[in-house]
């Protein structure tokens, strides 16, 4: 099967769990009680939006970071979003095509990046994989690519953030859009305003 073809089989399925509010992915999560929302929401803006201390890793790559975690967690509704609000953030710099660089982070590689995301992406990946499977070298790889020690804390911060979301999700059998390309609207909504500023575009949901 397909990747595509997952995607949409996944699309038609129920939530497993009864009581769950009427949307998909991670909203589903969030709207079980109003804190939940805000602590949710306020987590992912403050390892992909706001300013973290010492840390060189841009918006797009905070999101790459996640995208990759949730790939390999096999949450499609988190690794579309997520690839989705790093291609509409690098979209600002200009008209390129950047869908084939966040599919090969999907596809669980590193190709064509630079030596610091390769190092933090697989940092990313292998938190994601065994917990206690980082090594010192690991780290000081990282850091001869570039990275700071900000760089890897948002790394490991970001990798066992994006297990949880993705658990949410897939722990629930929530509702998921049938196309990666279902999420472009709000996409753009949270490049500009971040991820708990009011609602506008509506949420993708099943067709």
């Amino acid at each position: 099967m397909t990747r595509d073809e997952e995607r949409f089989l996944r699309s038609q399925q129920e939530p497993i769990v009864g009581g769950m509010p009427d949307v998909p992915g991670i909203l589903a999560a969030i709207q079980l009680t109003p804190c939940l929302g805000v602590h949710l929401r306020g987590l992912a803006d403050e390892l992909l939006v706001h300013e973290f201390p010492g840390a060189t890793l841009k918006r797009h790559e905070r999101e790459m970071l996640a995208t990759c975690v949730s790939a390999a967690n096999d949450c499609f509704y988190c690794m579309d979003s997520h690839g989705a609000v790093a291609i509409a953030l690098l979209e600002r710099n200009g008209p390129t095509e950047f869908a084939p660089i966040v599919d090969v982070i999907k596809d669980g590689s590193s190709e064509g990046l630079d030596d610091k995301m390769c190092a933090l992406l697989h940092i990313a990946r292998t938190l994601q994989a065994t917990p206690r499977g980082l090594a010192q070298d690991d780290v000081v790889n990282a850091r001869a690519a570039g990275a700071t020690d900000a760089d890897v804390h948002l790394a490991v911060l970001i990798a066992a953030a994006f297990s949880m979301y993705n658990r949410l999700v897939d722990g629930f059998g929530a509702t998921t859009p049938p196309t990666a390309g279902a999420y472009r609207s709000r996409a753009a909504e949270i490049a500009e305003r971040g991820y708990s500023a009011p609602q506008v575009a509506a949420v993708p949901g099943r067709t």
